[in-house]
């Protein structure tokens, strides 16, 4: 018995010690890795927007084109301008922020409700050429304001 005490005494006191902690790695042979830093991405430029445009105005799944207008842009952001076919231009409101020329615009009179003011907001990025992104109008009407979501393209008039 005194065996068998000796053998379990001698297993909890081997479970029960210290370990030596493991040698720290060197760290002084690998230099560092640094990540890379990201490319930055080109902001909006309105000097390179400057011209006439054709916009449309499409539904929200885009196969639809609902509105059709000239769009004027400049290099300074009060010269801009939208005009719808037979009405007086528009003026449009830009600003820009990083890749992204947003605009807003109205109240003017609805092109797609007669007798209705809308205003819209929305936002573009130049792509391959063009300007390419979203708008929503809100037409102010007498009940609730009612939405419609639209996908923007522009391109150079030649």
């Amino acid at each position: 018995m005194h065996r068998s005490l000796l053998l379990v005494t001698a297993v909890l006191l081997a479970a029960c010690a210290k370990k030596e902690a493991a040698p720290a790695a060197d760290t002084a042979a690998a230099p560092a890795v640094v990540p890379a830093a990201a490319a930055p991405t080109p902001g909006f430029s309105l000097a390179d927007a400057a011209g006439k445009w054709v916009y449309t105005a499409k539904s929200a799944t885009g196969d639809t084109v609902l509105v059709t207008a000239e769009m004027n842009a400049t290099a300074d952001p009060s010269g801009w301008t939208m005009t719808f076919k037979g009405r007086k231009p528009e003026p449009l409101k830009v600003t820009v922020s990083g890749d992204s020329l947003m605009t807003t615009m109205g109240p003017y009179e609805s092109v797609l409700r007669k007798g209705v003011k809308v205003t819209t907001e929305g936002s573009v990025h130049m792509v391959n050429g063009k300007l390419e992104g979203h708008s929503v109008a809100h037409y102010l009407t007498k009940g609730a304001d009612s939405v419609r979501h639209l996908v923007i393209e522009a391109t150079r008039k030649p």
